[in-house]
């Protein structure tokens, strides 16, 4: 039977090759097939591609799990939704698919969440990568806006500080509302009363 992951012939290791014939050639994989996929990786979709994304660090799920329970505690008094944290494929567009780390969606728009992704968010929140900021800072901050997400958190490590975005009105482009650093508290501008201590968030990756 033929191996799946060596060359017996000369010993060194290869891809599993009949296994990734399995799947759809990128450029041609549809939602469904996207959304179908097996396994505990973290994936994006983009027209037809999937995005395998790195696997996170220990201070990058600290980081995450400190934004997501100061969220869902807010949210959860008020009753104002719900929040969830990747990997929860959000749909920005026909053909375009993100993971943000924390995402909120609003009680009156329940009708977006589905079982396996929800259709757009209220307010989506990401920790910096530190391979490809540039991703976090630039691309994802205009797909955000572009899918009429309100609110974009994007917290920088490196920099120690937490810029929050806001989409204003009939605009296609975010705003800053704030950049927020030690000593200073990153406050919301659509969840009245939410907000979060820059310094205890910083704290929370080094325990």
């Amino acid at each position: 039977m033929k191996s799946l992951v060596a060359n017996m012939s000369s010993g060194a290791l290869e891809p599993a090759w009949d296994v990734a014939r399995l799947f759809p050639p990128q450029g041609s994989w549809s939602e469904e097939e996207y959304l179908a996929l097996p396994g505990n990786r973290l994936t994006e979709f983009d027209h037809g591609r999937i995005e395998v994304l790195d696997m996170p660090s220990e201070l990058h799920q600290f980081l995450v799990l400190f934004l997501y329970e100061a969220l869902v505690a807010h949210v959860r008094q008020s009753g104002l939704g719900w929040v969830v944290v990747a990997p929860m494929p959000v749909k920005l567009w026909e053909g375009k698919l993100r993971e943000p780390d924390v995402l909120f969606m609003r009680r009156e728009h329940a009708a977006r969440r589905h079982a396996t992704y929800w259709r757009g968010a209220d307010l989506v929140m990401e920790v910096m990568s530190p391979d490809d900021p540039k991703r976090d800072k630039e691309t994802k901050r205009r797909e955000y806006a572009q899918a009429g997400i309100p609110e974009y958190w994007l917290v920088d490590v490196s920099e120690k500080t937490v810029t929050v975005f806001v989409l204003p009105a009939d605009a296609e482009q975010y705003a800053v509302h704030g950049v927020f650093g030690i000593g200073q508290r990153a406050e919301s501008a659509c969840l009245m009363g939410f907000g979060i201590a820059v310094q205890e968030l910083l704290a929370a990756g080094e325990s």
